[in-house]
């Protein structure tokens, strides 16, 4: 099978780089054992505002700006950015891009949209039709509980297999190929529907979307999982990441030795209660831009496959019985232009 050929799963020949990224956390995140890795972690959860989804706006802003300054790019220099978050009409994304004068394109993958916000930059700068692209994301967890669940001051009771919607960021940018990370390859996910009507199981939801996409990447690259050191998803947590090695299993692929989700790895559950782990758009965003990249930048992690995933639910529909379509789209990083594939 000729990845060329494929019009889901593109090889990029001419390896964009990431040349920026910045990632910022909530206090209960950095309390987290990823902690360590975050740009700057925020004690006040306001963010300096008065409400929590103009707390999300102002902490997509800022992690931009911090980004902007990692890549020495100005607002000037960057010829789009493609951003999105969990809120109804992106709406955290589009005011806090609002005064950054930054031509925006608005994108919703729930939480897989860090991962279409970076293969939509690569293609454009791939294709040579941009020189600077930015891609941006972010979750609230309160502002999150609101439009999904229940406002805080219910007091709901979370189920055992709940994730916990991280208050996060990142963002990065992608320019023409200079060094690393470069991206590779990518590959476009296909909406997935296993029937299930739970909103409090996402991960069980997602997991057969991640297994599709990882698994047609791999088929179409001719790569096995021991080609790459990890294959990060995000953000199965607990539950859906039992499932997608199950399902990988089924389909003779063993994920066990490199398989890395961020969900799992945001929070310790034993200390932080967080049942089934981390979720929302912000959380394998932050992940990546503050413990993934560094390592690939330093060589540390040779060659690394993305696969953000998303639940795209709407609170609406599933009061009317409808179940939850899933999605999960991959990019291939890497320390080299050359090599696995």
């Amino acid at each position: 099978m000729n990845p060329q050929t494929r019009k889901d799963v593109i090889l990029l020949p001419n390896t964009p780089s990431i040349l920026g990224w910045a990632s910022i956390a909530g206090k209960k995140e950095g309390q987290g054992p990823m902690g360590f890795c975050f740009d700057v972690i925020e004690p006040d959860s306001h963010f300096g505002k008065e409400t929590w989804e103009q707390a999300e706006s102002e902490l997509q802003r800022r992690t931009v700006e911090l980004m902007l300054s990692h890549a020495r790019c100005t607002t000037a220099q960057v010829d789009a950015v493609f951003g999105g978050d969990l809120i109804n009409q992106c709406t955290s994304a589009t005011f806090g891009m609002r005064h950054l004068g930054i031509p925006f394109l608005g994108i919703y993958g729930a939480c897989s949209t860090m991962a279409e916000g970076l293969l939509l930059s690569s293609l454009m700068v791939d294709g040579g039709h941009m020189q600077h692209c930015a891609a941006v994301t972010s979750s609230h967890f309160s502002g999150a509980e609101r439009q999904f669940r229940f406002p805080l001051s219910y007091g709901g009771q979370r189920t055992p297999n709940a994730q916990w919607t991280a208050t996060a960021a990142g963002s990065v940018m992608v320019g023409e190929c200079s060094r690393p990370p470069y991206v590779r390859g990518v590959c476009i996910g296909c909406i997935t529907d296993p029937a299930i009507t739970d909103a409090n199981n996402m991960g069980a939801a997602m997991a057969p979307a991640a297994a599709d996409t990882i698994l047609r990447y791999l088929m179409a690259t001719h790569t096995s999982p021991a080609d790459y050191d990890a294959i990060v998803t995000g953000d199965l947590g607990v539950v859906g990441s039992d499932l997608l090695l199950t399902l990988a299993a089924q389909n003779g692929y063993d994920l066990s030795a490199v398989h890395r989700d961020c969900g799992v790895m945001m929070f310790d559950n034993t200390t932080q209660d967080t049942h089934a782990g981390g979720s929302g758009c912000g959380c394998s965003a932050s992940i990546l831009c503050g413990y993934f990249l560094p390592k690939i930048a330093a060589g540390e992690i040779k060659n690394l496959l993305f696969a953000a995933t998303g639940a795209l639910l709407s609170p609406m529909l599933c009061q009317q019985g409808e179940t939850i379509p899933c999605i999960s789209h991959l990019v291939h990083l890497s320390f080299t232009t050359g090599g696995t594939l």
